[in-house]
């Protein structure tokens, strides 16, 4: 399914994920993130937090069904999103499927403020310094 806009960032920055996933649906938009399903079945009542440490006591991720659904989920829905959007701060699998989405040939825009200088960061076009300010221009 095509979606306007899926939003990637790090799991435990949850509350403004899901903040901005709100705000881009409220202006009538269609948005995919992560959030949308749990990790995992057997962690689906646990907070995202504990979902991420669920994830990562998985230390043989090559083999472990969990990290390859959600592997491919995010890899299906990013082929399928129009406008990617990386919300800082984020880890390195955020940062990973900004670099798939910009080699697809995706817009792809950076919201918050980057840790430190980094040429691949010269891949978003768009950068906004808020959630809000991004808001405020769609």
């Amino acid at each position: 399914m095509k979606t306007d806009f899926m939003v990637i960032g790090r799991l435990r920055n949850s509350d403004n994920i899901k903040k901005l996933v709100t705000g881009i649906q409220s202006k009538g938009y269609s948005c995919y993130s992560f959030l949308d399903k749990p990790v995992a079945q057997e962690a689906a009542n646990l907070s995202w937090n504990e979902q991420a440490n669920f994830l990562e006591s998985h230390l043989d991720f090559w083999n472990d069904p969990n990290h390859r659904e959600v592997f491919e989920v995010d890899m299906e829905h990013l082929r399928n999103t129009n406008i990617l959007i990386l919300l800082l701060p984020a880890g390195t699998a955020s940062h990973m499927e900004a670099g798939v989405a910009y080699g697809l040939g995706k817009k792809i825009i950076l919201i918050g403020e980057a840790e430190k200088p980094e040429t691949l960061y010269l891949m978003f076009e768009t950068r906004y310094l808020t959630i809000e300010s991004f808001l405020d221009s769609i």
